[in-house]
């Protein structure tokens, strides 16, 4: 299976793993599932740190720096598709723009969303794993 993290999943699967449901921590452990990573979410992390609402030390840049390094996760592209695709999404209720563009790369893509989100895991276009 291949995984796209949500951006939450991400940071928590660093910082607080027990956050993690018990079969999103076994999908992410298994080493044959794929693990993708959007740099919506990179960018999501450094809105957060910016609007003080997620401390990452030493600072937002380095720590998204050296968790990239330590993740074991693949870049996916945010590409003109996925992009068109975000505008697209027939009753999805996103909160923020991130939720959209994540939801758009994971069907663009055929992958499995790891989210806590409720609204994300209740969108029936988009096959979701917590």
């Amino acid at each position: 299976m291949t995984l796209l993290l949500d951006t939450h999943v991400w940071v928590w699967r660093l910082l607080e793993p027990e956050r993690l449901s018990a079969r999103a921590t076994r999908a992410l452990s298994s080493l044959e599932n794929a693990v993708h990573l959007s740099p919506i979410s990179v960018w999501e992390t450094l809105v957060l740190v910016r609007r003080k609402r997620l401390s990452l030390e030493p600072d937002g840049p380095t720590w998204v720096r050296q968790a990239l390094k330590r993740s074991r996760a693949t870049m996916t592209p945010v590409t003109h598709d996925v992009a068109m695709r975000s505008e697209a999404l027939d009753g999805f209720k996103a909160r923020h723009p991130a939720d959209r563009f994540l939801v758009a790369t994971a069907i663009e893509h055929d992958f499995v969303l790891v989210t806590a989100d409720e609204a994300m895991r209740r969108y029936k276009g988009v096959e979701t794993l917590w």
